[in-house]
């Protein structure tokens, strides 16, 4: 179970196992630019303030304040180390990604149950900004709901930008065998979709941001594009004309002509579907 203790000047609780706490308070109504140079100029959203999530810099806007009224330590002998997260590194990618598969998965199985497989937010698709969603059509009818799925997804994840859906045989974890997917199994006249134009995004993308023109770089002058939805699963009934080649690795005993280092030097020297090739066969 999780500790808690009561705040020493303001009605609320903290975890009393943390190693500081902040207390305070927002006032909504004591908004303030973030930066000396946005307040000279009086613009939001032009200046740069800090990294954001998408990887780009962020712009300084005018926000609520947050009034310090406390901080309270724990009583120890030596001092906590304290780790600050970055901006999209591993650390928070991690602890961002882990809820939002779980809420996407989560999302596409009360849609249509047993059809969803797998939900992965690799690193380069910077935590909000996707997906990569696995599917296994059962029957002729199910065809179709990965699209169902892919708008969902962008329409309830703000900020998300793009959505792949990819079958069963291929790993949702590989970036090599992902984008052997888009090349050869998307029809781009009908695998991509758009199914948002207009909507409301995020104002980290400069692709939104630019939606503003002369305005103010705020939500509220922004608009979402519609991010991008693109099938690259199997069309069910077509298995047998998207086979893979399958190699029997199994069946090769390595160990009987070469040493256990030089296996693992060979398997160092490999990439993309090289590796992916030596280690399931196809």
């Amino acid at each position: 179970p999780m500790r808690l203790v009561k705040a020493r000047t303001v009605d609320a609780y903290a975890l009393a196992d943390a190693e500081v706490v902040l207390e305070g308070y927002v006032n909504p109504r004591d908004r303030r630019f973030e930066t000396a140079e946005a307040e000279k100029a009086g613009v939001q959203g032009r200046f740069h303030f800090h990294p954001e999530w998408a990887g780009y810099m962020g712009k300084a806007y005018k926000a609520p304040t947050f009034h310090v009224t406390a901080v309270t330590t724990r009583r120890r002998e030596s001092k906590p180390i304290i780790f600050t997260l970055g901006v999209h590194t591993l650390d928070d990618h991690n602890i961002d990604t882990t809820v939002r598969e779980a809420a996407m998965f989560e999302l596409c199985e009360r849609m249509q149950p047993g059809l969803i497989m797998d939900v992965n937010i690799p690193y380069c698709m910077t935590d909000w900004g996707g997906a990569i969603i696995q599917v296994r059509k059962r029957n002729r009818i199910e065809e179709g709901w990965q699209r169902n799925f892919m708008a969902a997804i962008l329409a309830t994840s703000q900020g998300s930008r793009l959505v792949i859906a990819v079958s069963e045989d291929t790993d949702p974890y590989d970036m090599d065998d992902i984008i052997w997917c888009l090349t050869t199994r998307v029809n781009p006249k009908t695998d991509i979709i758009n199914p948002l134009p207009g909507g409301r995004g995020q104002t980290f993308m400069p692709a939104e941001r630019m939606t503003a023109g002369e305005r103010e770089w705020t939500a509220s002058n922004t608009m979402f594009e519609g991010g991008m939805g693109i099938d690259a699963t199997v069309p069910f009934g077509y298995e047998s004309d998207f086979m893979r080649p399958v190699y029997p690795v199994d069946r090769v005993d390595l160990k009987k002509w070469f040493a256990d280092k030089d296996i693992q030097n060979a398997k160092s020297r490999m990439r993309g579907w090289v590796l992916s090739l030596a280690r399931t066969g196809r």
